[in-house]
């Protein structure tokens, strides 16, 4: 063993969810630094600059058969989150191209120029069987990068002209710019909206979620959807034991006080690369807690970091986990907020006409 002392944590870059760039599930090599005994201080972190990289799709819809999950159809317009939330289950993703599921989900992302042409021809094929599709279901729809690019917003185009239902979650106030088609399609009850609210504590949404909308724009969020008529849920999602989960009845009444009529919550997942990166997290933050969280985490999940066990996954087992179920139930019957996805209107699926090659040579 070597008599080296081992280095620091790295302080997470300023607008960063992590300090590191672990090796992906996949890797064949990975690297590590050690201390020569010379430098006592961590360095300096650098300056991350996001990069974002075309990646031409040849499909766009995503299905799934998973049965805890509320719909079969999604989208997922980017690769990779500019939000940069510690505990975002989607991160492993990023092994898959051979990028790390650390600092490299958060700066190296990739969007889907032809989404929209993609959506429309699936849309118009034979076999195209109508189903809800959701957006946001791995990364956000509408994070930063969805500003300059317009992905999210074009697909939403597509689905309106086809009068295809659509369900979105989301963290970001930019859900507002297209707020006037979005009320369009629910006055035809073909969408609705869940917005994410993990915390009503600004110094802690710093840490967890550092580029995301803090709690207050959130619910002004919330608000503003459903004086439009868009039905609004509130996601409270991730509870993480002994750090947020606290804050589930607040984060509740004060979603219901916005004006949202549904609500969920999902206890924290830690799948792959999630669990050692969020353990680093505990350390660097909240070294005080960080053995309590994770026992409570475990004890919540057959004493491992994670289990994918499809009956367990999204709520986990044991006692803490049963009382944290009980309380969310006791909570919204309190409020009267429904636990239930609103059933949108599948019947009004109709592929408009398609330009005629006359109407083309004028337009």
């Amino acid at each position: 063993m070597s008599d080296r002392p081992p280095i620091k944590t790295p302080p997470a870059a300023k607008g960063r969810g992590t300090a590191n760039n672990l090796a992906g599930r996949f890797a064949e090599l990975s690297s590590s630094r050690e201390s020569d005994g010379w430098q006592t201080e961590p360095d300096e972190p650098v300056r991350l600059i996001t990069s974002a990289t075309p990646e031409k799709a040849k499909s766009i819809i995503a299905t799934n058969q998973s049965p805890d999950i509320p719909f079969s159809q999604s989208i997922n317009p980017y690769r990779g989150c500019e939000h940069g939330c510690i505990y975002c289950y989607a991160r492993p993703a990023h092994a898959y191209m051979d990028l790390s599921p650390g600092l490299d989900f958060e700066t190296k992302l990739f969007y889907k120029p032809n989404a929209a042409e993609l959506l429309e021809k699936t849309l118009r094929k034979k076999n195209y069987q109508c189903s809800p599709i959701a957006l946001g279901a791995n990364t956000d729809p509408y994070q930063p990068l969805e500003r300059e690019k317009g992905i999210t917003q074009s697909l939403l185009q597509v689905m309106q002209a086809f009068r295809q239902p659509v369900t979105i979650i989301t963290k970001s106030q930019l859900i507002l710019r297209d707020l006037p088609l979005l009320a369009e399609m629910a006055q035809e009850n073909l969408a609705q909206v869940a917005i994410s609210v993990t915390t009503l504590d600004n110094t802690l949404k710093r840490k967890l979620e550092p580029r995301t909308a803090g709690p207050s724009a959130r619910l002004r969020t919330i608000e503003q959807l459903s004086a439009a008529g868009i039905p609004t849920a509130v996601l409270a999602a991730p509870m993480i034991p002994a750090l947020n989960d606290s804050e589930l009845e607040a984060i509740l009444c004060a979603a219901h006080k916005a004006g949202a009529v549904r609500a969920a919550y999902i206890l924290l997942r830690l799948p792959h690369e999630v669990a050692p990166l969020f353990r680093e997290w505990l350390a660097l933050h909240y070294p005080e807690k960080a053995k309590h969280v994770m026992s409570l985490v475990q004890q919540s999940r057959a004493g491992k970091d994670y289990q994918s066990d499809f009956s367990q996954r999204r709520t986990g087992t044991g006692v803490f986990a049963q009382l944290l179920q009980r309380r969310f139930q006791v909570a919204i019957k309190k409020l009267g907020l429904d636990h239930r996805r609103l059933d949108l209107d599948c019947s009004q699926f109709k592929p408009p006409a398609p330009p005629s090659a006359q109407q083309d040579l004028f337009s």
